[in-house]
């Protein structure tokens, strides 16, 4: 297993100047690799970012039309090498826009303020305490870190789609046709997908392991905030204590790890 993740990651690109291997081989282990890589003298890159329960704060009021989202969309996608299909069918989505009463179907009401209703959203995987697609995964290929990302171990992945299907928020997208045609310019330093694997944001687990922020965090010009949400003292506590936030669907019980400021 250790020989083929090797073999199939320096194919990828993953190990290009600039990323120390072994922090990236820790992003995209599965879950028994996680293990093995957590005993003593494992070596850790000094720099990687560490939380208990890494957690994301998005400040809608500081968005005014779907242009001010667009950046940040861009930026997610160009470096994770999404591709960008013109059928509408196959499109793979990271992070999007989606109006309120989509993204908040169990909070709608007819009487919402116009803000609300008319404000973009940007939505991505929740990264949920309680993921049910890492329970509906028959091969382990999507799993939960100990520091509650949730990941996808491309290579793992049958296409059964069977996570899809128990994501309540839609958040998976499922590639139907090669993706690589369609990247417009591919980033050596993560690595490309093929036909029949899903995919979804993965809280920028790679940047984390060498001391780098999210993607979609540097790109919002202080929108987003992410951090500890088991520590009192992260940016993204201090803006849970001091501002009235929602969540998507929060009565199914997943505990999903994006707030949104309202």
């Amino acid at each position: 297993m250790k020989n083929s993740r090797r073999n199939f990651l320096k194919i990828a690109g993953i190990s290009a100047v600039g990323l120390g291997i072994k922090p990236v081989l820790n992003t995209f282990a599965s879950p028994d690799e996680h293990a093995e890589q957590s005993k003593p003298g494992f070596a850790k890159n000094e720099n990687v970012l560490t939380g208990k329960r890494w957690g994301m704060v998005i400040d809608t009021r500081k968005f005014k039309s779907p242009e001010d989202l667009e950046p940040i969309v861009e930026a997610c996608h160009s470096i994770h090498n999404v591709p960008h299909h013109k059928v509408k069918n196959h499109e793979i989505k990271w992070i999007w826009e989606e109006e309120y009463e989509h993204a908040f179907t169990d909070s709608e009401n007819e009487y919402i303020n116009d803000r609300l209703k008319h404000l973009p959203f940007l939505v991505l995987c929740n990264h949920c305490d309680d993921p049910p697609c890492v329970r509906a995964c028959p091969t382990k290929a999507t799993f939960k870190r100990e520091d509650g990302i949730v990941m996808m171990d491309f290579h793992r992945c049958i296409g059964c789609r069977f996570c899809m299907a128990a994501c309540p928020y839609g958040s998976r997208s499922f590639n139907f046709r090669d993706p690589r045609p369609a990247i417009e310019h591919q980033n050596p330093d993560f690595p490309t997908r093929m036909k029949g694997v899903v995919e979804k944001c993965n809280f920028c687990a790679e940047r984390l392991a060498v001391g780098k922020m999210p993607k979609c965090v540097e790109a919002s010009n202080g929108a987003i905030a992410f951090g500890d949400l088991d520590d009192p003292e992260s940016t993204v506590r201090k803006l849970l204590k001091e501002n009235y936030t929602i969540r998507r669907k929060p009565s199914l019980g997943t505990h999903p790890s994006v707030f949104y400021i309202v």
